[in-house]
């Protein structure tokens, strides 16, 4: 199931008035979402769907970023402002191409590539309708890492499904398994809930210290999941302070 980009600019603005630790990042993503919304929609017209099609939108990501983005993403943007369309589309290719890992890049310049590129991958995966078969550990279309795991209602328990950070493809994936390593003992994958937020949970492995957080559909069938995730940073500090790292940062590159 498909999460539309009115759905997450909704609510983006919900959690922005619940939440006022992360208030300021919601109601930029918010912005952001619109933006992504208007490449999305108008990517169907035109006649070539390679990463070129992108370039004509970097002066609106790059003038939005500037005045509303962080002093860093700001600053990004005052020197992409200056790149040439080849570095851009180099930047681009980074992404989409999986020449990096995004972890690689500079967490600002990541966000950028990553902000055009997806509606883009999203539109490219929307048009393919590709399922997959059994349950791989990265996406099934473009090939990125997971963002977030999903848990939607299925008989008397939740049924796990991956998200990609790119895509947006979901796909199914088994439930006390690592999607970074594939270690499957249990007592090696510990679990972490706050009060704050019941519906969401972090899933950490003890074999390779990585975690990716879990939206539960069952307790919380309102939560978008690419947008809770963001909204529930507060829940990076015990995978922190415990020395677990994310399998795929957010947009924001936390």
């Amino acid at each position: 199931m498909a999460f539309s980009w009115d759905c997450r600019i909704a609510r983006a603005g919900e959690l922005s008035e619940k939440h006022a630790t992360v208030s300021e990042l919601l109601k930029f993503y918010q912005q952001l979402v619109r933006f992504q919304k208007s490449v999305y929609e108008q990517l169907p017209s035109a006649q070539e769907h390679d990463l070129a099609v992108l370039l004509p939108y970097f002066p609106g990501l790059i003038s939005l970023v500037k005045t509303v983005g962080s002093p860093a993403l700001a600053q990004a943007a005052a020197e992409l402002e200056q790149d040439s369309p080849q570095d851009r589309l180099e930047l681009l290719a980074s992404i989409w191409q999986h020449q990096v890992d995004s972890s690689q890049l500079a967490s600002e310049y990541a966000f950028f590539a990553q902000a055009l590129v997806q509606p883009y991958a999203e539109f490219l995966a929307g048009r393919a309708g590709q399922v997959a078969e059994g349950s791989p550990p990265v996406c099934p279309f473009c090939g990125s890492k997971p963002q977030v795991a999903v848990l939607r209602p299925e008989g008397d328990g939740g049924k796990r499904s991956l998200l990609c950070s790119l895509c947006a493809t979901e796909w199914n994936f088994r439930r006390l398994v690592c999607p970074n390593c594939g270690e499957e003992n249990k007592d090696h994958l510990p679990v972490y809930a706050a009060n704050e937020f019941d519906y969401v949970r972090v899933e950490a492995c003890d074999t390779c210290r990585t975690y990716i957080k879990s939206i539960d559909l069952t307790k919380n069938g309102n939560a978008i999941p690419m947008v809770d995730e963001l909204a529930t940073l507060s829940l990076n500090l015990w995978a922190q302070e415990n020395n677990y790292r994310k399998l795929r940062p957010n947009l924001f590159g936390v």
